[in-house]
């Protein structure tokens, strides 16, 4: 089996990688992605290697794409970045999109989501917005990138005033996943004319958390998601904390389709409001502003849906995305399918040259368990 021969497994680890059913499929077969003969993603974490690594069988050989790691959260930022981190830290953006790899097999470049996929909207757009002379000197590298904007299939959101466009904010060895240094991913994106992930500030270890707390309180003031605090030699593991108005508008997605999201998604970011309001020292009259932008953002959120299914209408969220390619509409409408997502296509026409497509994600668990308690039905 060529993935145990990538990675140099014994016959008995690579048995249990079958047994366990680690291994998914990663790729759907189709002249767009025709470097790839073909790919398998972990579905989980299997020894050093993360969930959503990829092995891919490509024309010029087997490729080896490490899955990005879980970066852990600060509820608090001081002691924690002194405990974490020993001189000093630099402050990134963490942007509001999804997570995605950028790598090059063959002549074509490939975009792969943080659980393994190679998604064929998120490659076109790969194809059609980055360059390929920053692979063609660095083949071993992958740009990781959060993918954002109004356009986005997963996360769509206005605040960054672009349709759709990639941030790099790492730049790894592909088959370790080894990240380089911050000043050196900044020259190379800047040699390269890729976009950056804003960085915000770098500050010594002892002055780092009245830093953070400033630099929070202005991205929560523009409705921006967080920070991710980096060794500036990444030989440290990055942390993250986010916003408080990142943290709400969280809560007001998840309790608006309760169904599809767990408890822990939930309750975890109600933690994180309870911590920051400590750390910030905030007057009686500041956490009053908070509990009820927390509150609402969970009532209203139900109610909405509530109402909605009580006129008959299902809960959705509509996503308007652009193609170049018939073709690629249709190969990530079965991307969908395959992906277990629930959905249905709007509209669709054509403008200047591209296809546009408005797609409803139907959120069948939240809709049929509302369905069920308006009929009589017990919790």
């Amino acid at each position: 089996m060529y993935v145990a021969q990538a990675l140099k497994l014994s016959k008995s680890v690579a048995e249990k990688l079958e047994e366990r059913n680690i291994l998914k499929e990663a790729i759907i077969k189709h002249p767009f992605f025709r470097d790839v003969i073909e790919a398998v993603r972990f579905d989980k974490k299997f020894g050093e290697f993360e969930e959503g690594t990829v092995i891919a069988k490509t024309i010029n050989g087997v490729e080896i794409v490490r899955g990005y790691p879980k970066i852990r959260r600060a509820l608090t930022l001081y002691p924690t970045i002194k405990k974490y981190f020993k001189k000093r830290v630099v402050f990134e953006e963490k942007m509001n999109g999804y997570n995605v790899r950028i790598v090059h097999f063959g002549k074509n470049l490939y975009a792969i989501t943080r659980r393994g996929f190679v998604c064929p909207y998120t490659t076109e757009k790969a194809r059609e917005l980055l360059e390929l002379d920053f692979f063609k000197d660095y083949p071993k590298y992958m740009l990781c990138c959060e993918a954002v904007g109004r356009e986005s299939p997963y996360v769509p959101k206005d605040v960054y005033g672009v349709d759709f466009e990639f941030f790099v904010f790492d730049i790894k060895e592909r088959a370790s996943g080894n990240p380089l240094p911050i000043r050196e991913k900044e020259r190379l994106c800047n040699e390269y004319g890729l976009k950056l992930a804003p960085i915000l500030g770098e500050t010594d270890v002892k002055n780092a958390h009245e830093v953070a707390r400033d630099i929070i309180k202005k991205l929560d003031e523009k409705g921006r998601e967080g920070v991710v605090i980096k060794d500036p030699e990444m030989r440290n593991k990055p942390i993250k904390y986010t916003t408080s108005k990142a943290n709400c508008d969280d809560l007001k997605y998840a309790f608006r389709y309760f169904s599809e999201y767990g408890k822990d998604f939930m309750f975890s970011r109600i933690i994180r409001e309870a911590f920051q309001s400590f750390e910030f020292d905030e007057s009686d009259e500041e956490l009053k502003s908070r509990s009820l932008r927390l509150g609402e953002s969970i009532l209203k959120a139900i109610v909405e849906s509530i109402r909605d299914v009580s006129e008959k209408r299902k809960i959705v969220e509509v996503v308007r995305l652009k193609f170049s390619d018939l073709d690629v509409l249709n190969l990530f409408l079965e991307h969908l399918k395959r992906s277990g997502v629930y959905f249905e296509v709007r509209d669709m026409k054509k403008e200047e040259g591209r296809i546009l497509v408005e797609i409803n994600r139907i959120m069948k668990s939240t809709t049929d368990k509302i369905k069920d308690h308006l009929k009589g039905g017990l919790w």
